[in-house]
């Protein structure tokens, strides 16, 4: 037995108490400098001590409302205790995993689990992220079909690794990292665009997100499907990009699932199936698919992730999954989600800088937009010229000072706020974002004030950054 006085060769405890202070430093020095920054500027630099479901505190013991969720990782909420229990004990099972040459019951058993809610779907591949999935769905699809090209939807985000990247529809990811893949943007929603392409008889497949992150703008009714009819026609294949929108977060287990009819060849899945734990991404297919790619027993290895399927990642994702059936999460998030959503759609018509509420579950996003009066239009207007993006930075700030609540822009250059809480958020939470956001509205008409001086702040950065 070990001596309790006996000292530890690696105290994890004792270093996050002796250098924990230096977070900021320690990035600064180290990492990228621009974050530690950022975050300084716009007030964001603040120290968590600690976190649990929906909430962080500091070391004051002031709790914080998360509607960030790690940008959709943290679905099920910070610490869940069925997924944290479902790490120990795979830790203490003591498994030989990544063998490379074994077959490990885990990785079967969350395919098994993964692929339920789409019987279209029989095969699955596991890697370490969401961008890690789209690549290979991208290398999949092009050599099940045999053509190069890849379409992808203005303003779409698939990752920022060189395939993902590829087909990133944001030119400020894109630009300096060229040359890039030759695939080619078309406008979400438009199908003669679409058809146009097809024709030229080079096409793999379309990757499309069900919703855009960026901005959360919704495929119109209808496209999927017809979407799908003609890439079928042209024998070439659907991706659904649900690395964020995928497990519950839109109020189905997947978003194309809104649509009915819709059948995608691959699917691509991260984010929330980590637990908020374990990096883990998943391409779901075709079996022909599949098969077309792993043809041979000489293929076997023609496309593998080192860390992919590790027991760590396969445990945490059974957990989430039992976790939603069992907490009827899907159901929840539709619940929740119409609620927030309707109590803010209503406050339109009380703000003028409030020009739109959209999306669907928990993925909701809050645009703003051209006051009429002359007084909070001339304010718009300075801020529009220094840089677009400015006015939902000021909505943001507020909220975290003020409020204690965690949000952020969808996108550069973008006046909207996404909201991606933890699907486990409960009605006191929904309570408290609307109030606090009607208070920082309220405080943006009133013309004047702290929230507009801190506009001046931000206009002031912006153009000392041109």
């Amino acid at each position: 037995m070990n001596d309790p006085a006996q000292k530890r060769e690696f105290d994890l405890g004792a270093l996050l108490a002796e250098r924990g202070a230096e977070r900021y430093e320690l990035h600064t020095k180290y990492l990228n400098h621009q974050l530690p920054r950022m975050l300084h500027t716009i007030g964001f630099d603040k120290v968590y001590e600690r976190a649990e479901g929906a909430h962080f505190w500091d070391a004051d013991g002031n709790d914080y409302l998360d509607m960030l969720a790690g940008f959709g990782v943290m679905g099920l909420g910070r610490h869940h205790p069925v997924v944290r229990q479902a790490l120990h004990d795979v830790l203490d099972a003591s498994l030989a995993d990544l063998t490379r040459f074994d077959c490990q019951p885990l990785p079967g058993l969350l395919a098994e689990k993964l692929l339920a809610p789409s019987p279209h779907l029989d095969r699955v591949f596991f890697g370490n992220s969401g961008t890690e999935a789209v690549e290979t769905a991208l290398k999949f699809a092009r050599y099940a079909t045999g053509k190069p090209r890849i379409l992808y939807c203005s303003h779409a985000f698939h990752g920022l690794t060189t395939g993902s990247l590829s087909v990133n529809g944001e030119d400020g990811f894109r630009d300096g990292f060229a040359p890039l893949l030759p695939d080619t943007p078309v406008p979400l929603g438009d199908l003669d665009v679409l058809a146009r392409e097809l024709k030229k008889g080079d096409v793999a497949a379309l990757i499309v997100e069900p919703i855009q992150g960026k901005g959360v703008h919704e495929a119109p009714p209808g496209y999927l499907r017809a979407a799908q009819e003609l890439l079928h026609k042209h024998k070439a294949l659907l991706i659904a990009d649900e690395v964020q929108t995928g497990l519950g977060r839109t109020g189905d287990f997947y978003a194309y699932q809104h649509e009915q009819g819709v059948e995608p060849d691959l699917v691509c899945v991260a984010k929330a199936l980590s637990g908020g734990y374990v990096p883990v991404g998943a391409t779901l297919g075709k079996d022909w698919i599949f098969k077309k790619v792993y043809s041979s027993m000489d293929r076997v290895l023609v496309h593998s992730a080192s860390f992919g399927s590790n027991a760590q990642a396969m445990a945490a994702g059974l957990a989430v999954l039992s976790v939603m059936e069992n907490e009827q999460i899907v159901a929840g998030v539709r619940a929740t989600g119409e609620r927030l959503k309707s109590r803010l759609a209503a406050l339109v018509d009380t703000y003028e800088l409030l020009s739109d509420v959209r999306g669907r579950g928990l993925m909701i996003g809050i645009e703003f937009g051209r006051p009429q009066s002359l007084k909070l239009r001339s304010r718009w207007t300075m801020l529009q010229a220094a840089r677009k993006g400015l006015f939902a930075q000021m909505v943001v700030v507020p909220l975290l000072q003020r409020h204690r609540i965690l949000t952020q822009v969808s996108g550069d250059h973008l006046e909207v706020i996404k909201l991606i809480p933890p699907l486990i958020i409960g009605e006191q939470d929904v309570d408290r974002f609307v109030g606090a956001f009607t208070a920082v509205m309220d405080d943006a008409h009133s013309g004047g004030g702290l929230m507009w001086d801190f506009g001046k702040t931000l206009v002031k950065q912006a153009v000392a950054n041109r």
